[in-house]
């Protein structure tokens, strides 16, 4: 079958949107001019700085995107020059480079560009995953260009993170869970099979025998034992407990405090994490001249019976 490729060269912007990062197309003046950081999500024409623009067209029915930068003026030039190539492919006409990179894309660019994404779009834990994650990549990784990395660097990347820098086997599977989402994020996919990822066996956490549980909820009073038990048996996370209600209220403890400044009252529920750092404020005069109260911790719990 000979290699058709679509005419049509769409231009779109990669965004933060209240469903998650998407393609968007971008908004164009009447002049044809792309408006700097419009988009169009909805229907609806938003503000978005964040993000790069992407050129999107179709090759034997399957969608191709390309990273070309944030400059909305270039971006719209590489529109143009990519339909003109396309449309000469089609015709039978041999298109040349323009310069000695054959319009690959710049892997250190890219990385760069990926992580002021990131920054935007993600906590700082997962950008500092990502940083490492590429950084060790770029080390182990000699190309210079995006598409010019194949198979054998990924497997020469695993086997850099395992003896050089001896991360453990889930570390490598994790870093390059991420180098591969950041190939994904530039349109390239395909060069490894399942059983090219790194392996590791998931470690059995430590199992407590009823005993200890039973010492444990011993020592515990009314509140706590309600907070232990509720984690022993729906295997939640603090993070999702932080969110999940109960009867209407919050199920996280619930503390009282004194302030010495006004000398009044007020109540808060925090995590355990943050009741750990102590930087609490009165919210009636902002000072943290605050003592927990006697009534440290309460929670919902069922009446017991007589």
């Amino acid at each position: 079958m000979a290699n058709t490729q679509c005419k049509e060269v769409n231009l779109t912007k990669r965004v933060q949107t209240s469903k998650g990062l998407r393609y968007c197309p971008v908004v164009l003046s009447a002049n044809g001019r792309v408006k700097p950081d419009l988009v169009i999500i909805n229907g609806l024409q938003e503000r978005h700085p964040e993000g790069a623009y992407y050129l999107e067209w179709r090759e034997n029915g399957r969608r191709v995107r390309l990273s070309v930068g944030k400059d909305p003026a270039d971006a719209s030039a590489r529109r143009q020059r990519k339909e003109s190539e396309l449309n000469a492919v089609n015709n039978g006409v041999a298109v040349l480079a323009e310069n000695g990179d054959n319009g690959h894309r710049s892997l250190a660019a890219a990385v760069t560009e990926y992580l002021e994404e990131t920054m935007l779009t993600k906590k700082p834990k997962t950008l500092a995953a990502h940083t490492t994650a590429l950084t060790y990549f770029t080390e182990s990784c000699p190309k210079l260009f995006l598409e010019d990395i194949e198979r054998k660097d990924l497997l020469k990347f695993c086997a850099f993170l395992r003896d050089d820098k001896e991360q453990a086997p889930r570390s490598c599977w994790n870093k390059f869970a991420n180098v591969m989402s950041f190939l994904k994020a530039n349109g390239i996919g395909g060069l490894v099979g399942k059983n090219d990822w790194p392996r590791y066996t998931e470690e059995e956490p430590e199992i407590y025998e009823l005993e200890e549980l039973d010492k444990l909820l011993a020592a515990c009073d009314e509140g706590e034992r309600l907070w232990y038990e509720f984690f022993l048996m729906t295997g939640m996370r603090e993070q999702e407990v932080m969110y999940t209600k109960l009867w209407g209220r919050s199920l996280m403890p619930h503390y009282e405090f004194f302030c010495h400044a006004c000398k009044k009252t007020f109540s808060k529920s925090l995590t355990v994490a943050e009741h750990e750092k102590e930087n609490i404020v009165c919210p009636h005069c902002r000072s943290k001249n605050v003592e927990q109260g006697w009534s440290a911790f309460s929670a919902i719990t069922s009446k017991k019976s007589a």
